[in-house]
């Protein structure tokens, strides 16, 4: 199975509800990395857990649709993830959530036999969401790059938990000035990192790989649905860096004119059904 160009989505699947709109999409940063990665043109792969319930279905049935690996995913008896959102003017409103469903109670766990799965990707993408970080010690010696988006509920113990196993950082840190942001991102660098991202909204990006800071300036569009913005930039820069082998100053360009194209769908990529 092994593929230069083979990516896993590792963590979190749900369904996020628009409550207002009576409609549920398929996302989670995990599964949307895999999601955004088939899209370009990737060979994609998703491992996580799911409920047994209709929500669960209904993404399973989007990842089928989108010719997504899901062999090594694990289903348990109760409630799919979901989140509850309101959409005002293109921009989500998250209401609450049922933390994860079944996959935040009993969270996934790794056979021999998954191992083995896992170590012929090229990346893996996780994240604070995911209910995975006991996989991470095994995940960092397995020769295989790991990406960890720590969003912007990071709690020290998570960073101090997961940074030093992986060596890409992402973090949400819309708001916080452009020389916080320098500061925190030289200050949490450390061995195994290659490059720490930081994402500020409609503010420049701002990279760290350990010498040196790069910047790239947002371009203001009309969005229809913000959802998935984050995850669809940090899928096309990783993918354009890691795998292509672009530079981090083109990779920052590639990854925002994705994000530019994704903000234009309904959800994070897709899939709407009726609330069931």
């Amino acid at each position: 199975m092994s593929n230069a160009s083979k990516v896993l989505g590792l963590g979190d699947q749900v369904v996020d509800q628009y409550v207002n709109l009576n409609v549920m999409y398929p996302g989670g940063n995990a599964l949307n990395f895999a999601a955004f990665a088939k899209k370009l043109g990737y060979d994609a792969a998703f491992m996580g857990v799911f409920g047994d319930d209709a929500n669960a279905a209904h993404v399973e049935h989007s990842i089928d649709a989108l010719g997504i690996d899901r062999s090594h995913c694990q289903v348990r008896h109760g409630e799919n993830g979901c989140a509850k959102v309101n959409v005002v003017d293109g921009d989500r409103v998250f209401i609450g959530s049922n933390e994860g469903g079944i996959a935040g109670i009993e969270p996934i766990e790794a056979t021999e036999a998954d191992w083995r799965y896992i170590s012929d990707f090229s990346l893996i993408h996780m994240g604070i969401w995911g209910n995975a970080d006991h996989l991470l010690p095994r995940l960092s010696i397995m020769g295989v790059p790991v990406s960890y988006d720590f969003s912007d509920e990071f709690e020290t113990s998570t960073i101090d938990g997961a940074l030093g196993y992986v060596q890409y950082g992402f973090f949400s840190l819309s708001g916080m000035p452009a020389n916080q942001v320098k500061v925190l991102l030289s200050s949490l660098y450390r061995k195994p990192n290659r490059l720490l991202v930081a994402t500020r909204g409609s503010q420049s990006t701002i990279v760290y790989d350990g010498e040196r800071f790069h910047e790239l300036e947002p371009h203001v569009i009309e969005a229809v649905d913000t959802m998935a913005a984050g995850d669809s930039f940090l899928t096309a820069f990783l993918l354009a860096h890691v795998i292509e082998g672009k530079d981090i100053d083109d990779s920052l360009v590639a990854g925002q004119e994705f994000a530019a194209k994704a903000v234009q769908l309904d959800g994070s990529f897709g899939f709407g059904t009726p609330i069931s």
